[in-house]
């Protein structure tokens, strides 16, 4: 297990969700960091910012929903196979404001050949639960990724 900052993170070949770490630029512009990473397991946090409350003053569900398919993505690309989402289903439990730090904790459940499924709870600062999130992966024939969001190649 890694426990580490994402930029401490050593790029294995066997390991996809490690190359994720260099090349996802979508965790960068949304400030998610890595606390925790191995396979089939990622702890990610998401600082709140003004620019991510909606027109009620909440934290936007679509970006609850980022962060949790996020560490979904990390928990998911568990080895040299790139797993994408073939579906997900989310729970809001609690909102949250501008200042608050939301970490998503993902974690295998099953997988089967090219299928598996993964949940996340996402928590407030406090511990308590703002959502719970289910993912259903699906691992394709499509190439590593080698530079920033260049993925290649048909599923």
């Amino acid at each position: 297990m890694l426990e580490t900052h994402q930029d401490r993170i050593s790029r294995d070949e066997t390991w996809l969700a490690t190359i994720m770490a260099e090349t996802d630029r979508a965790k960068e512009a949304f400030g998610i960091e890595i606390a925790e990473l191995e396979r089939g397991r990622a702890v990610l946090t998401m600082p709140i910012t003004d620019a991510m409350v909606n027109g009620f003053g909440i934290t936007h569900g679509g970006l609850v929903f980022t962060l949790a398919d996020t560490a979904f993505a990390y928990a998911c690309n568990e080895d040299a196979t790139v797993t994408v989402a073939s579906g997900a289903d989310i729970t809001f439990a609690k909102a949250t404001h501008a200042g608050q730090t939301l970490t998503a904790t993902a974690e295998r459940r099953w997988k089967a050949g090219r299928n598996g499924i993964y949940d996340v709870t996402i928590v407030d600062e406090t511990g308590e639960t703002v959502a719970e999130f289910r993912g259903r992966s699906f691992s394709t024939n499509r190439p590593a990724p080698t530079t920033p969001g260049g993925a290649g190649g048909p599923a």
